[in-house]
């Protein structure tokens, strides 16, 4: 294999690649990328529960192909002058990397014996922008569960049907839903495990052009330009998360969403995530009182609202409801109450593309 490709061209499949390898694998194989010369470059990582692959164009002299450790063959092409790198196999399984005045001779491995992930057939499959799919994931991930006894909570539900598309994750104590539209009209219904739709939120850009989404058997794919993202899927069943939103409200108010994370982080200060001292909301007709009381001490803060229904004395763990006002655009939004016992609902005011449900923490008489 002989092929001579750009620095930075082949450094951003390298970084993308990377998230799909083992750092510390029992065989040393799993811990490299493999690399395959033929009509383009060809980057491949596969930890057998998420896979990504990677097509460059480069100038391809010798057909072949090699795995190399990834820690090391990323941190020697990071260190490379931006100009093109040569990279040729030598001797069966010497790999000699030269770009200008450096040079680097590292041991390879058999690409023979790499787990190469399996054929795809798109059985199911539909098209989103990126830009989207970013976005859905953004305002759900961090509802996914980590309770490994809970399996099918660690991951995030991706439900198309009608031409919408929507994901969502809950742990027990939350629930983030998100959606949009779509061009097709097909029926999915899969757990995609967190930590990959972590790295997948992570690769996606910001950016309007296309992403297939396709399932094959218990394989789900996110292709777009060069680059394929394949991920296993949860096996169970996902919650009934619809039986769980609520439909009747005690009290309904509409507040300013950076007004309300700026007053939960102040409160934050003098609380913790322990349940022991959750924030306080007093609802009034027009305002809101937040206030948080601990052992360190007490933090009070007025905020305006408008108020649709009666009085109400609730708490929470503020850090449930920061993250999901974190990730929401809308200048104000409305918090639907059930009880000062029961969960509450986020959604917007004009439109039904996200909603999050907190469960609330009962409050001490002080």
């Amino acid at each position: 294999m002989k092929v001579i490709i750009l620095k930075q061209v082949l450094l951003e499949a390298i970084n993308i690649v990377q998230k799909a390898i083992m750092a510390k694998a029992t065989l040393p194989i799993l811990e490299g990328i493999y690399i395959e010369a033929d009509e383009k470059l060809k980057l491949i990582g596969n930890n057998y529960d998420l896979a990504i692959e990677y097509n460059l164009d480069a100038d391809i002299m010798e057909k072949g192909s090699i795995v190399i450790n990834a820690r090391i063959f990323g941190d020697i092409i990071r260190k490379l002058p931006d100009a093109p790198v040569l990279i040729e196999v030598f001797d069966n399984s010497k790999v000699k990397i030269e770009c200008l005045n450096s040079y680097f001779e590292i041991k390879g491995m058999d690409a023979s014996s790499y787990p190469l992930p399996p054929e795809y057939k798109n059985d199911i499959s539909f098209s989103i922008s990126q830009a989207s799919m970013k976005e859905l994931i953004k305002q759900t991930i961090f509802a996914v569960g980590t309770d490994e006894n809970r399996k099918i909570m660690t991951g995030a539900l991706i439900e198309a049907e009608n031409g919408e598309i929507r994901i969502v994750a809950l742990d027990g104590f939350r629930m983030a839903v998100s959606n949009s539209l779509i061009k097709e009209d097909v029926s999915l219904k899969v757990v995609v495990p967190g930590k990959n739709m972590n790295e997948i939120l992570r690769i996606l850009e910001t950016s309007d052009e296309d992403l297939r989404v396709s399932l094959s058997g218990n394989i789900i794919s996110f292709e777009f330009k060069e680059c394929r993202i394949s991920s296993n899927v949860l096996d169970g069943e996902f919650m009934n998360y619809k039986s769980y939103i609520p439909t009747k409200f005690e009290t309904v108010i509409k507040v300013n969403t950076n007004d309300l994370i700026d007053s939960l982080e102040r409160a934050s200060l003098i609380t913790s995530d322990d349940k022991r001292y959750p924030v306080k909301f007093a609802i009034n007709d027009d305002d809101m009182l937040i206030s948080s009381t601990a052992d360190v001490g007490i933090s009070k803060e007025q905020i305006k609202i408008e108020n649709e229904g009666s009085p109400l004395q609730i708490g929470f763990n503020p850090r449930y409801f920061i993250d999901a006002l974190k990730v929401i655009n809308d200048e104000i939004i409305k918090i639907s109450f059930t009880s000062s016992v029961g969960p509450c609902i986020i959604t917007a005011l004009d439109h039904d593309r996200y909603l999050y449900l907190i469960l609330p923490v009962r409050i001490r008489n002080n």
